[in-house]
């Protein structure tokens, strides 16, 4: 595996593999990888010649008060994860290349980004947006892996790339969970012991929530008070949102009807952690 640390260095590469004919797949990722990013690894292994996964902790979706400085990074680590997954390139650049002195330009989608997540990290997505952009215009992709974990992330670069009329297939994975349900993040290193304990009930309250829609409740109020009663039974839990939205604009709902998507952000402790269930299936 190579690694590339310079974004003309990789524009280079990129351009000769595209000359040579090769399929290239990017899984863009901020670093410190668990299973589920080596899940999309794999995944991408299966659509592209060329993998290459990038490594950016990205300083324009942090917040003033989050958690940019404390997030866990081990790039040599990450290197090798990476490569037994079979990743072929290894992209990690410095904020000075990613964003020089004087840089000014962002790249922002609207009405998608208002809602859930948006709400309490109100300038979270135009980085995001801003980054992957970058990342698509360095790496020069045909496929990007993305994890469904983040749903209204994924949502958003689509309606990005569409958008933007780029030649990009996005393809969103299922999520990968720990043998107890909790979704696989980097933030739960976060997490204290109890806390790990405690975090589970983030997915319980989806499961509960599905079987209730399965015995036939279709009013989202209830639903989201039992939802909501489960997580605050938790001594550790603050929660940021509970929502029912339509899956294709992530409008909220009052009744559960057509593809229904389930998403919370709940904080465990001083750990903010999303996750989502679509229903149906």
């Amino acid at each position: 595996m190579k690694t590339i640390t310079s974004v003309r260095e990789m524009q280079q590469t990129a351009n000769l593999l595209r000359q040579e004919g090769k399929r290239i797949a990017l899984v863009p990722t901020m670093g410190y990888l668990h299973e589920g990013h080596l899940s999309l690894i794999r995944r991408a292994r299966e659509k592209a010649d060329v993998v290459v996964t990038s490594i950016y902790v990205n300083p324009t979706q942090f917040g003033p008060k989050e958690d940019f400085t404390a997030y866990p990074r081990d790039l040599a680590r990450d290197s090798q994860l990476a490569e037994g997954a079979g990743n072929d390139i290894l992209f990690a650049p410095s904020d000075r290349d990613m964003y020089p002195d004087g840089y000014q330009t962002s790249v922002k989608v609207e009405k998608l980004t208002v809602g859930l997540c948006g709400v309490s990290r109100p300038t979270h997505f135009q980085g995001v947006t801003t980054i992957v952009a970058k990342l698509f215009n360095i790496v020069k992709p045909h496929i990007a892996i993305f994890g469904a974990k983040d749903a209204q992330q994924a949502m958003v670069i689509k309606r990005m790339t569409a958008d933007l009329n780029l030649d990009i297939e996005i393809d969103v994975a299922p999520i990968v969970r720990e043998s107890d349900g909790l979704a696989m993040s980097s933030r739960n290193a976060y997490l204290f012991p109890q806390e790990r304990k405690e975090a589970t009930i983030v997915y319980r309250s989806l499961l509960e929530a599905e079987r209730r829609i399965k015995e036939g409740e279709r009013d989202v109020p209830t639903l989201k008070r039992a939802m909501q009663e489960m997580i605050e039974a938790m001594p550790s839990s603050r929660i940021d949102y509970v929502e029912f939205v339509d899956a294709d604009n992530l409008q909220p709902l009052e009744r559960i009807a057509g593809d229904v998507l389930i998403v919370l952000a709940v904080y465990i402790g001083k750990t903010r952690l999303i996750d989502n269930l679509r229903w149906p299936e």
